[in-house]
C-alpha cells in the first residue's frame, strides 16, 4: 500500500502541482476551505479533495482521521502582504492557529513526516505580518520536532512565478486590460522560482527528511530588479508602465538566510543545487559568512527574465 500524503491548501497554485509531482508514487488527498476550488483541483490533479479549514481544529481532526495520512505539507496560508496588513486577525488565524491545529493534529495521530511551506519574508529582518506569521509557523514547527516522533521541518523559499495573486498575473491583467502596468517599486528585488523549482524543493524536503528535521532547508535561487523585468516586458510587449503607491509591509530586497541566522546556517548540495539549512537553536560547524538575499544573489539573465514572462504554466481555467 503505497504511502499518505496529505497537502493542506492543496488546492492552490503549489497545492495542485505539487499533486501532479507526487501522485505517481503516493496516494494524494487535497484539502481547502473552497468548495468550487476544490471541485477544479480534483479535476485539475486527479486527486481526492477534502474539504478542510486549518483555523478550526475539529476541521483539521477530522480530516487527519477520515485520510490517516503519513506525509503532510502544510501549504494551507494567507499569503498577501497587503491583506495581511490590513486584516492581520485572518492571517493570524489561518498561518499561525492553522500551522498550530496542523501539528496538534499530526502529533495526535502519529503523522511521520510533516513539512511547512514557508517564504523568505519570514527572514529576518522582518518586515511585515504575513513574513512574522510565517516566522512563527517556522519556529513552532522546529521546536515541535523535539518533542515528539512526528518529523517536522519547514522550506523556505521566494516568489513562485504566476502564482496566484503574483505580480506577474497581476501585471498580466493590467496590460491586457489598459497597456499599461503599474508597480509600486522598480527598484525592489526578488526572488523568482519556478513552480517546478518550488516542487523540487518540497520532494527534496520529503527525501531528506531524517536530515533536515527540525531546520529549515532552502535553496540558490535567482533574483531580478523588478525594474529589469518591466523593461524586458514593455521591449517585447509593448505598452508602458509608471510608479503607483507601495503597499503597507514591502521592503527592497528578500532574504533567504538573514543575519542573525548566519551562526546557524551551512551550505549542503542536493541533486548539484546549493542548498541551505537553517538550524534555529544549534549552530553549525561550518557557518555561512554572508546572509543570502536578493541584492547579492545571482541575477537572471534577459533570456531568463524572458523565459518567465512568456512561459506561464498552463492555464487553468
Amino acid at each position: 500500500m503505497s504511502k499518505r500524503v496529505l497537502i493542506t491548501g492543496g488546492t492552490g497554485f503549489l497545492g495542485r502541482r505539487l499533486a501532479l509531482a507526487l501522485k505517481k508514487d503516493y496516494e494524494v488527498i487535497l484539502t481547502g476551505r473552497n468548495n468550487k476550488q476544490n471541485q477544479f483541483a480534483a479535476k485539475f490533479s486527479g486527486c481526492e479533495v477534502v474539504p478542510m479549514d486549518v483555523a478550526s481544529i475539529e476541521a483539521v481532526r477530522d480530516a487527519f482521521s477520515a485520510v490517516r495520512p503519513d506525509v503532510v505539507i502544510h501549504a494551507a496560508a494567507t499569503k498577501f502582504v497587503d491583506l495581511a496588513e490590513k486584516q492581520p486577525m485572518e492571517c493570524i488565524d489561518v498561518n499561525v492557529t492553522g500551522s498550530q491545529n496542523v501539528a496538534r493534529v499530526a502529533v495526535e495521530k502519529g503523522v511521520k513526516v510533516v513539512i511547512g511551506i514557508s517564504t523568505d519574508k519570514a527572514s529576518p529582518p522582518v518586515r511585515n505580518i504575513y513574513g512574522l506569521s510565517k516566522a512563527i509557523m517556522e519556529r513552532m514547527f522546529c521546536s515541535m520536532n523535539e518533542k515528539t516522533d512526528t518529523k517536522f521541518c519547514c522550506v523556505r523559499y521566494g516568489n513562485v512565478a504566476w502564482s496566484t495573486g503574483s505580480v506577474l498575473p497581476i501585471w498580466k491583467k493590467m496590460h491586457e486590460e489598459t497597456g499599461k502596468i503599474g508597480t509600486t517599486g522598480p527598484e525592489m528585488r526578488r526572488f523568482f522560482f519556478t513552480v517546478d523549482e518550488a516542487v523540487q524543493l518540497v520532494l527534496t524536503a520529503m527525501k531528506n527528511a531524517d536530515l533536515i528535521q527540525g531546520k529549515v532547508l532552502s535553496r540558490e535561487m535567482k533574483s531580478a530588479l523588478i525594474g529589469d523585468i518591466l523593461k524586458t516586458w514593455i521591449e517585447k510587449k509593448g505598452g508602458s508602465w509608471e510608479k503607483i503607491d507601495g503597499r503597507p509591509g514591502e521592503r527592497d530586497d528578500e532574504y533567504l538566510v538573514g543575519d542573525i541566522e548566519l551562526p546557524y546556517a551551512e551550505e549542503l548540495v542536493f541533486d548539484g543545487i546549493k542548498h541551505y539549512l537553517i538550524a534555529f537553536n544549534s549552530k553549525s560547524k561550518k557557518p555561512l559568512n554572508d546572509i543570502v538575499y536578493s541584492a547579492n544573489a545571482p541575477r537572471l539573465s534577459e533570456s531568463e527574465i524572458l523565459d518567465l514572462i512568456l512561459n506561464p504554466p498552463q492555464e487553468e481555467r
